[in-house]
C-alpha cells in the first residue's frame, strides 16, 4: 500500500472514467431531438443506451485479466481510437438508426476498457489514508459525466443540434489521446503493468480465493439490480419529463436535479467510509432510500412532491455506487487496484445496463405510458436491497477477520 498518493495517476484514472461516462450520457439529452428528427423505434433507442452494456457483458472479465497482467497503456489508447470512430459514424449516418446502433457499439467497448482501466489506476496511484476519497471520486465519475453532458447540451443544441455533443466528445478524445502520450514519454504513471507483472512472478496475480470470489459475485450482482433501474431510469427521465409537458430545457434541469444531488451525497458517503462506518451498513441504507423512492413516485407529478423524489432518488443513488466501488478494496484486502475484482463487478453493472433502458421501453409500448415504471424498477431495486442485506453480512465478517 503506498504511504502517499500519486496525484497524476489518480488524476488521469479519474479522468478517463468520467470521460467515459460523458460517452456514454451524451445519448440521454439529445435523445428528444433524434427521436423527432428521425423517428427511431422506442425500443431501438432504448438499444443506443443499452448497447454499451454488450461489450462489457463479454470483455470485462477477459480485460479484467489483461489489464491485472500487462497494464492499462495500450488497452486505454485502443479505447480512445474505438470511441472515436463510433462518434465518426454517428455523425456522418444518423437517420439510420442500426448504424448508430452499432456506432454505440463501437463507442461500448472502448467504454468497457476505461470503466475497468479508470477506476484500476485511480485506486492503485492512492495511499491507505487517502483510498476512501478516491473511491468515493471513483464513484463520482457517472454523475460528473453525465453533468458534463447536461450542461453542453444547451448550448451546443442552440449552436449545432444535437451533433454538439458528438463533436465535444472528439475534443475530449484528442485531449486525453495528448495527456496519454505525455505520461507515456514522461513516465510517472505505470501504465506498462510492471507493477502487477513482478506480482505475477512472485505468484500472486491478483486472483480471488473461494470466499473473496463469491461476494464480488454477490457484489456484481446488487450493482446488476441497481444498474438496472439506475439506468432505466436515467435513460429516461428527459423524454419523460418531455411528455409531462416540460420544454426540452426544463427536462434538462430536472434531469440534471438527481445527478447534481448525487455529487454531494457521494463525497460524504466517502468520508463517512474514511471515519469507519461499515460499508455494507450504509449500501443498505442507500438502497432502502432508493426503494421508498419508487414507492413514492406513483405519487408524485411536476409539483413539490415530483422535486422531493428527484432529490431523495439523488441521495440514494449518490450512496450505493459509492459503497460498491468500495466493495473490492473491503474483499480483496491489500488488492483495491485488484483488475480481476473490477472485471467481476463491472460484468453485473453492464448486465444492468443492458436491461434498464430496453425493459422500461417494453413496459412503455405494453401499457402505452409510464404506468407501470414505478412498479418495475421499485421491484428490482427492492431485490438489489436484499442482495445488499446479504452482502452486508458477508462484509462485516471480511472485517471482523
Amino acid at each position: 500500500m503506498r504511504e502517499r498518493s500519486n496525484r497524476t495517476g489518480v488524476a488521469f484514472g479519474l479522468a478517463i472514467a468520467c470521460y467515459a461516462a460523458f460517452q456514454q450520457f451524451k445519448m440521454p439529452p439529445a435523445l428528444p431531438l433524434m427521436l423527432d428528427a428521425y423517428g427511431y423505434d422506442s425500443r431501438l433507442a432504448g438499444g443506443f443506451m443499452s448497447a454499451y452494456a454488450v461489450a462489457g457483458l463479454l470483455l470485462s472479465l477477459l480485460l479484467g485479466r489483461t489489464i491485472a497482467r500487462h497494464g492499462a497503456g495500450w488497452p486505454v489508447a485502443l479505447a480512445l481510437g474505438l470511441m472515436t470512430a463510433g462518434l465518426l459514424v454517428t455523425l456522418a449516418l444518423p437517420g439510420s438508426g442500426a448504424t448508430v446502433l452499432g456506432a454505440r457499439l463501437f463507442e461500448g467497448v472502448a467504454f468497457t476498457v476505461l470503466a475497468i482501466a479508470g477506476p484500476v489506476l485511480a485506486n492503485a496511484s492512492a495511499s491507505k489514508h487517502a483510498l476512501p476519497l478516491v473511491v468515493a471520486a471513483t464513484a463520482a465519475w457517472i454523475p460528473v459525466g453525465q453533468l458534463i453532458a447536461i450542461g453542453a447540451a444547451g448550448p451546443a443544441f442552440r449552436l449545432t443540434g444535437w451533433p454538439g455533443l458528438w463533436y465535444l466528445g472528439l475534443g475530449l478524445t484528442a485531449a486525453l489521446a495528448v495527456w496519454l502520450a505525455a505520461l507515456w514519454r514522461r513516465g510517472g504513471v505505470d501504465l506498462g503493468g510492471r507493477r502487477d507483472a513482478g506480482a505475477a512472478e512472485a505468484g500472486d496475480d491478483g486472483r480471488l480465493s473461494r470466499g473473496q470470489s463469491v461476494s464480488m459475485t454477490l457484489t456484481a450482482g446488487v450493482f446488476m439490480l441497481w444498474s438496472t433501474q439506475y439506468f432505466a431510469y436515467m435513460t429516461w427521465l428527459p423524454q419523460y419529463l418531455v411528455d409531462l409537458g416540460l420544454s426540452v430545457d426544463g427536462a434538462l434541469l430536472g434531469y440534471a436535479l438527481p445527478v447534481s444531488i448525487m455529487l454531494p451525497s457521494i463525497l460524504l458517503t466517502g468520508r463517512l467510509v474514511q471515519r469507519g462506518v461499515a460499508v455494507g451498513r450504509l449500501l443498505v441504507i442507500g438502497l432502502g432510500v432508493q426503494a421508498g423512492t419508487w414507492a413514492l413516485l406513483p405519487l408524485a407529478g411536476d409539483g413539490a412532491l415530483g422535486v422531493g423524489t428527484l432529490v431523495l432518488y439523488g441521495i440514494g443513488a449518490g450512496i450505493v455506487p459509492t459503497c460498491l466501488f468500495a466493495a473490492p478494496s473491503r474483499i480483496a484486502g491489500q488488492g483495491q487496484a485488484n483488475a480481476r475484482a473490477f472485471g467481476i463487478m463491472m460484468t453485473g453493472r453492464n448486465t444492468g445496463v443492458l436491461m434498464g433502458p430496453i425493459l422500461l421501453a417494453q413496459a412503455f409500448e405494453l401499457a402505452g405510458g409510464w404506468t407501470w415504471a414505478a412498479p418495475i424498477l421499485g421491484t428490482v431495486t427492492a431485490g438489489a436491497l436484499a442482495l445488499g442485506m446479504w452482502l452486508s453480512v458477508r462484509l462485516g465478517r471480511t472485517a471482523a477477520a
